[in-house]
């Protein structure tokens, strides 16, 4: 194995992943993981969840480039990236990964604001007088 890419996207944020040989270490945009998303556990968690169901995960550096969205949108985008990274080093954890919905795009996405409105569903008070 030299390299795997892979892509991954969420809201408006897109992350691309490669996988080397190496010995577990991971870097976002350059930094640690925890330099990246600071105090926020959940975004975190996010984005390990799909190397749990990889036995081998320590033996591969992994390097996430993520653009766009928050912080939220760049983690499930980088989720969605190392999942189908691992599909391509291990085909047998398919099963796995679909189970618990790591292969699906979740196309969720803001809803645009409509005129005459403060947003997109929000209104402004109505006053009788």
């Amino acid at each position: 194995m030299t390299t795997i890419q892979a892509t991954g996207r969420r809201k408006n944020a897109s992350a691309q992943v490669i996988v080397t040989a190496g010995n577990g270490k991971i870097t976002v945009n350059g930094k640690t993981v925890d330099e990246f998303f600071g105090g926020a556990l959940r975004q975190k968690k996010s984005l390990l969840q799909p190397l749990a169901l990889l036995p081998s995960a320590k033996k591969y550096d992994i390097e996430i480039k993520t653009t766009g969205g928050g912080i939220t949108g760049q983690s499930g985008a980088a989720k969605m990236a190392i999942a189908r990274a691992i599909l391509k080093i291990e085909p047998t954890t398919k099963t796995a990964l679909k189970k618990e919905s790591l292969l699906t795009r979740d196309d969720r996405m803001v809803e645009r604001k409509k005129p005459g409105r403060p947003k997109a569903r929000k209104r402004f008070q109505f006053s009788k007088r």
